[in-house]
């Protein structure tokens, strides 16, 4: 049910379907001389994401811990990941760990400000402050400089048991899952404000060679223009 991948040099996108959702849940391993892992999984998805990641590396090697936004499968294992590995550190926006992970995760986290890097050996990551894209007061994303990845979280996000990269319309993907969820409990599950354009074409401007989202394949190609095309679907679907 779990597989992994190499979809850019040495960043490895873990990845498990529920069937219940129709939703690929993925996690993405950087090696690296300080390894980085973004995203957790739920709580319950710990095991098997740590045995994935023994595949690659030591999991008590990891040294950062990062994530979007607060949700469970954004960060739902974040404390058993601290507690496994004890040079661990989570990395999340400076708001994220004011209104959570200070108060609920095991050890403080480094709060990221908009536009800092974090540098992991060979690697150099950006964070991008996004409040409220996808979700929540505390969202940002990590882009990955030396490969040009954009860990991207729900953007471009899709349904389906599919392939771990993809070079294909994306944004028709997402766009039909997107559409999916209209009338039901997910509805509007992206706010769509009046910054939301905004943000989406500062993170186009990094213009990435791979999009990695949370849910579905990984995009390689065009990244600029998948997001400025996502950006056309969410204000017209949740605007």
């Amino acid at each position: 049910m779990t597989r992994v991948d190499e979809i850019a040099n040495d960043i490895y996108r873990i990845s498990t379907y529920v069937a219940d959702f129709n939703l690929q849940f993925n996690q993405f391993l950087v090696k690296d001389d300080e390894p980085l892992l973004f995203e957790t999984g739920m709580k319950q998805m710990f095991p098997i994401v740590r045995d994935a990641v023994s595949q690659i590396i030591d999991p008590a090697s990891i040294r950062y811990v990062a994530f979007s936004h607060f949700e469970p499968d954004e960060c739902g294992s974040l404390n058993d990941w601290l507690a496994l590995a004890p040079r661990a550190e989570a990395l999340c926006s400076v708001v994220g760990a004011m209104v959570f992970v200070n108060d609920g995760a095991l050890r403080p986290a480094r709060g990221l400000n908009h536009n800092e890097t974090v540098q992991t050996g060979a690697r150099r990551f950006r964070f991008k402050a996004t409040p409220h894209l996808p979700h929540g007061w505390d969202a940002g994303f990590l882009f990955e400089e030396t490969t040009a990845t954009l860990l991207c979280s729900d953007l471009l996000g899709h349904a389906g048991d599919v392939p771990p990269v993809t070079d294909s319309d994306i944004v028709g993907r997402f766009r039909e899952t997107t559409n999916a969820f209209q009338g039901g409990p997910l509805s509007n599950y992206m706010p769509y404000t009046h910054h939301t354009e905004a943000q989406i074409k500062d993170l186009a401007s990094l213009k990435p060679r791979v999009c990695a989202p949370m849910h579905g394949s990984a995009f390689v190609g065009n990244g600029e223009r998948a997001l400025l095309d996502m950006a056309v679907a969410m204000k017209e679907i949740l605007g």
